[in-house]
């Protein structure tokens, strides 16, 4: 089977981040991951899990302990959804050279298991797996194959149901809880935190973000019921930034066992430095699994990270930055970071969000600093219409510029802002992952000319 073979099949499983409008309850059965998984062998059983949910930095709270574990000599996992430009993003291991998964593995894995899929669809009792399922159990599998020694898991949707929910971690990860996927995971920020908390498990040691009183209280609730001892930054583990420009920040964390002055990480925003404080408890927690990771190794993990798309400065001249906040308080933070670090002319928005989102939310934080607006959409079917957004948002019907997909919204933004001027591509990692495609191609094209 070859790579392209590879993915036009896993493409045909249905998935659910492409079409929002399904049936949470229904779509998503955890019984069915379950046995998927017991038919292969029951992979995820054979390395130690670190599980993080949350609708904010938990793929950044995974990353920087990904980070962490690979400076330490840790053979690590690290399987992290959806991705800015390839699939092969999704699943990476840290030694011998930290690498995505390549096609030739990905090939060989779907032609290994293609049969046993085949069957498994149609003689399921639980229905036909989701692709989200098929490529958490290729995750599973290469993991296992490769005899990683901890592998982070980031959930998809939720937590309670997601896929991902099969692993028994080690230490378990709740990153900010906010309004989000409220179609599916409930209208309030109670019955979205329990969705979250549904990877908590028995006895278990668990390590939250800075969060919402209301989150906070369900993350209590559900850690004393399940008998979890529970750290949370804020009040166990504290965090201080010292020092931010546009090329990283430094700060301290007080952890659950030690203190660390003077942290550097090339991550921006505040934001960061909480996630970071976050995943330095979940590695200071894997003390009570007799695994002890040294504060040299925490230091250099945090300043080595690697978690492109937020907040990631492409460009000088003109300031090109890119920034996946796809919900309210995303966009918050995100707004904050560009007053705090960033200085030019006017600010060109590229602007595209995909349906199911807090798109108000989003706006109203960004849209008023804009002085020009480019409204696109993605090449995904949950992509929001130009038109829509133009329609919603009157009062900057001035602002906006509607163009038909990413590539044509950044080269109108290059073409108009000046070198003293910022652009902005934001509202949606996918339109953050095709912009980046752009604009890395565009800076071998030119290199080539020159």
């Amino acid at each position: 089977m070859t790579y392209r073979e590879a993915i036009r099949y896993l493409e045909s499983f249905i998935d659910y981040e492409k079409h929002p409008d399904f049936d949470y309850a229904g779509a998503m059965r955890l019984n069915r991951a379950r046995a998927l998984l017991d038919g292969l062998g029951n992979p995820h059983r054979s390395f130690k899990s670190i599980h993080v949910a949350g609708t904010k930095g938990k793929g950044s709270t995974c990353a920087f302990v990904y980070s962490i574990l690979k400076d330490s000599g840790i053979k690590a996992g690290l399987y992290t959804s959806p991705h800015l430009i390839d699939f092969k993003e999704r699943i990476r291991i840290s030694s011998p050279r930290d690498r995505s998964i390549d096609e030739a593995e990905i090939a060989a894995l779907v032609g290994r298991i293609k049969l046993f899929l085949d069957n498994f669809s149609r003689s399921s009792k639980f229905g036909p797996p989701s692709f989200f399922e098929v490529y958490t159990a290729l995750a599973f599998l290469f993991f296992s194959i490769k005899k990683v020694e901890i592998a982070v898991i980031e959930t998809g949707m939720g937590g309670r149901l997601d896929a991902t929910n099969v692993i028994d971690p080690i230490a378990t990860g709740i990153s900010p809880i906010s309004y989000d996927h409220m179609d599916k995971l409930g209208k309030t920020i109670e019955s979205i935190a329990k969705e979250k908390c549904g990877i908590i498990k028995e006895c278990s040691t668990v390590v939250s973000a800075e969060q919402d009183p209301g989150a906070l209280a369900v993350i209590n609730k559900v850690s004393a019921e399940k008998k979890a001892k529970l750290f949370v930054v804020g009040r166990d583990i504290t965090y201080e930034t010292i020092a931010a420009d546009t090329e990283g920040q430094a700060f301290n964390v007080r952890g659950i066992y030690g203190e660390y002055a003077l942290l550097r990480t090339p991550l921006l925003g505040r934001h960061q430095a909480a996630n970071a404080a976050a995943a330095i408890g979940l590695v200071e927690s894997l003390r009570a699994h007799g695994i002890t990771i040294c504060s040299h190794n925490i230091t250099s993990g945090i300043r080595n990270v690697n978690w492109p798309g937020r907040l990631q400065v492409l460009r000088r001249d003109p300031l090109v930055v890119l920034d996946g906040a796809q919900n309210e308080a995303s966009a918050r933070a995100l707004k904050e970071a560009v007053a705090e670090l960033f200085r030019y002319k006017k600010l060109f928005l590229v602007f595209g969000v995909s349906s199911g989102k807090d798109t108000a939310g989003i706006a109203e934080n960004i849209f008023p600093q804009a002085d020009r607006i480019f409204l696109t959409r993605a090449a995904t079917p949950r992509a929001v219409a130009p038109e829509t957004v133009r329609r919603d948002f009157p009062r900057h019907e001035k602002k906006f510029t509607a163009t038909l997909n990413v590539k044509e919204a950044v080269e109108l933004a290059l073409r108009e802002a000046g070198p003293d001027d910022m652009i902005l591509v934001t509202g949606s990692l996918f339109v953050v992952g095709e912009a980046l495609q752009y604009l890395d191609k565009k800076a071998v094209s030119n290199d080539r000319k020159k």
